[in-house]
């Protein structure tokens, strides 16, 4: 099955379903053999790997050589977090031929404006996109995918930004009737409240999405039973390598030795089996020609 109808079954499903952060080949390629059934390809945790900040300061096309080796890494779709689709209609329906070239099944933008600022910063300034441009840029980009499974969400920020239901329903109504194929309907707080609203007034007319991050105490069994379809894990990979990485840096600096930390982590071993040596190897027995000595090397 192709990743775009992977992905769009998944979003489609009776069944709740999950996908899983990653931010480069490795981590794509771990969150599919853990048994994940799709990818999100976070924008936070691509711009933090290259070390940059979430407010687009990673180029659209940086964006897409890391979305390369993660799809050529996987069989499992991936849905790209799209910030704002990088601009503005022209460069949002660019972006999708591009993704579609790379088998991305799928890509989410958000209803700010661009250059975006993270939602879970602690700010005020979460400027809201005009609804008509938005909705322009969701028709240009359905319009330009030639592969029909290929998923356009739509993320809703007015509880971000502090809007409230009525504003979520409107825009939500708007980008439905515009062509989007879901709604993520995005919250900071740590309760569910503003889902559970929003969940009981749309109605089920899109597919909903939504992303836990805050709200992470909730059981799964609770977003089953108010109808979302599925679930992100949107940036936990990141933060897990990030604390893993500190605590191996830190040891080894204060031990100055690696007796201790080499138990602790990854051997090579498993490095080359997740970079598949073991195929590299058996191609060049297929196709590179045997050494054969000349008469001189044999005396």
């Amino acid at each position: 099955m192709k990743k775009t109808s992977q992905l769009k079954h998944l979003i489609h499903s009776e069944n709740l379903d999950f996908l899983m952060e990653a931010h480069n080949g490795l981590s794509a390629k771990i969150v599919e053999e853990t048994g994940f059934k799709g990818i999100w390809a976070s924008g936070l945790s691509i711009s933090a790997a290259m070390g940059v900040r979430d407010n687009n300061e990673a180029s659209w096309t940086q964006v897409l050589d890391v979305l390369e080796f993660m799809s050529d890494a996987t069989s499992i779709p991936i849905l790209l977090d799209g910030d704002t689709g990088f601009g503005n209609f022209n460069n949002a329906r660019r972006l999708v031929k591009k993704l579609e070239q790379r088998q991305i099944a799928g890509v989410c933008i958000e209803d700010k404006q661009f250059p975006k600022t993270n939602s879970f910063l602690d700010t005020k300034a979460q400027p809201l996109a005009d609804i008509d441009e938005f909705c322009g840029k969701i028709k240009a980009m359905k319009d330009t995918q030639t592969d029909k499974d290929f998923m356009v969400v739509a993320r809703v920020e007015s509880f971000i930004a502090g809007w409230g239901l009525e504003e979520a329903l409107r825009r939500a109504e708007a980008y439905r009737q515009a062509g989007a194929d879901a709604i993520l309907i995005h919250s900071k707080r740590s309760d569910i409240v503003e889902i559970e609203s929003f969940m009981k007034e749309w109605g089920g007319r899109l597919p909903v999405v939504i992303v836990p991050t805050k709200y992470y105490t909730t059981p799964s069994s609770r977003f089953q039973e108010m109808g979302v379809n599925l679930v992100i894990w949107a940036n936990h990979n990141l933060r897990a390598s990030i604390d893993a990485m500190k605590k191996i840096s830190d040891q080894i600096f204060r031990e100055e030795s690696l007796v201790q930390a080499e138990g602790r982590i990854a051997t090579i071993e498993e490095v080359f089996r997740l970079q598949r040596v073991d195929e590299l190897q058996e191609a060049e027995r297929k196709y590179l020609p045997s050494v054969k000595m000349d008469s001189s090397e044999s005396l």
